[in-house]
């Protein structure tokens, strides 16, 4: 066995009393402490972004592609279904679903109240899979399989509770054009994801009632809604997808339409940098000051390795050995309080949050294996790092001095 390991097994934790022994628990509390604070955060930061981007994406897809126009109406140009990139589309491979769309601004009219708002048409191929955790009421658009319009509708909670709505209830719909025209509309569902941008504004329908109203043929539509495999391709893939349109139609980023909630997102990014940055400074200065007290404590024993002729490489190893068993054990623990907590908080959402402040109703948590791992090798590395700090003062240890320290 590795002399060095071997005394520094005997000097370590149960095998010691006393100062030592509290000193060994102190150190081991303060990594697992930083480890554990350092996963804790990530785990809430990224379940955090996937949750708001998710709302976003759902309701937006990653990329809208429309008609290319000056005008700054709030009613849409019409692009048809029949463009090359509609039909094409399939050739692009990381592309996981088109949808279309369209928007038409109107009025709803409840039994005592009136409210701006814009419907949102969609059609059959709707993503209504990655829609349906922020449906938390009703059900979604039955689309009449003869080719009429569903006069249906999903509205949010927010507007359904300043109207006084509920699902079953009918309302009346009047559209902004010339010359006004109104529909009667079912509510079918309800829907919530305390995005301002969609809550207060946006009303779910079927695409055909906008077709009607706007006198457009069976291919005409608004736009389209793409949504890519993954959405960590957004920025990259945007020049590539650019190429594929038709020279009518541009294409707009969702990261870019609704950029003060991706900024947002970014800006905690920051912060958790920062707050990383402090953690692993304190836990790099914990493991040296700790160091430097057992060193001070161990100065004798110091002092009769090398009175037997022990070597300052390997006095130095048995202090780096030290550190290394505490901070592997600090690490161990480290893990199970952060793995511990995100576990426990994913299955009883323990933790509640204001939907108002936080746009969600419990803290999320989102399982970054990459990042988890890279933390951990992270801190390994650098609090190993600065064991060589203290352990390099072995070498200036007089052994008569040293032997006679008290």
């Amino acid at each position: 066995m590795n002399l060095s390991y071997f005394i520094a097994k005997r000097i370590s934790f149960k095998k010691t009393g006393g100062f030592t022994g509290t000193i060994h628990r102190i150190a081991v509390a303060s990594i697992a402490l930083g480890l554990s604070i350092m996963i804790i955060s990530f785990l809430i930061l990224g379940g955090f972004q996937e949750v708001i981007s998710n709302k976003v994406f759902s309701f937006t897809g990653h990329y809208q592609v429309n008609r290319f126009v000056m005008s700054q109406s709030l009613d849409d140009s019409p692009t048809s279904t029949e463009s090359n990139f509609y039909t094409n589309y399939t050739d692009l491979d990381k592309i996981r679903h088109v949808q279309v769309y369209a928007n038409k601004p109107g009025l709803i009219k409840g039994e005592e109240e009136v409210e701006g708002v814009m419907m949102k048409g969609v059609g059959p191929g709707f993503d209504s899979l990655s829609f349906k955790s922020s449906l938390i009421k009703g059900r979604f658009i039955q689309f009449n399989e003869d080719g009429s319009a569903a006069n249906e509708i999903i509205i949010s909670t927010k507007i359904a509770r300043k109207m006084l709505l509920d699902v079953g209830d009918r309302v009346t719909m009047y559209f902004v054009q010339d010359p006004p025209r109104f529909r009667r509309m079912e509510v079918v569902g309800l829907y919530e994801t305390f995005l301002e941008d969609f809550d207060d504004k946006i009303v779910l329908g079927d695409i055909k009632v906008i077709r009607v109203l706007n006198d457009w043929d069976k291919s005409q539509v608004g736009g389209f809604e793409v949504f890519l495999n993954d959405p960590q391709d957004i920025d990259s893939y945007e020049e590539s997808l650019y190429d594929f349109l038709d020279y009518d139609l541009r294409l707009v980023k969702v990261t870019d339409k609704f950029i003060q909630i991706f900024d947002w997102l970014e800006l905690l990014n920051n912060n958790v940098y920062v707050f990383l940055a402090l953690i692993l400074f304190v836990a790099a200065f914990n493991m040296v000051s700790i160091l430097f007290i057992l060193i001070m404590e161990r100065t004798p024993m110091i002092g009769l390795l090398k009175a037997m002729g022990a070597k300052n490489r390997q006095i130095r190893n048995i202090f780096i050995w030290n550190g290394v068993r505490i901070i592997g054990r600090g690490m161990v623990l480290g893990n199970i309080i952060g793995l511990g907590f995100g576990w426990i908080q994913e299955y009883t959402q323990l933790i509640k949050l204001n939907p108002e402040n936080y746009y969600m109703s419990f803290v999320p948590v989102f399982w970054n294996w990459p990042i988890i791992i890279g933390l951990n090798i992270l801190i390994l590395l650098i609090t190993t790092a600065v064991l060589f700090i203290p352990a390099m003062i072995t070498s200036n240890v007089n052994p008569i001095k040293s032997i006679k320290f008290d």
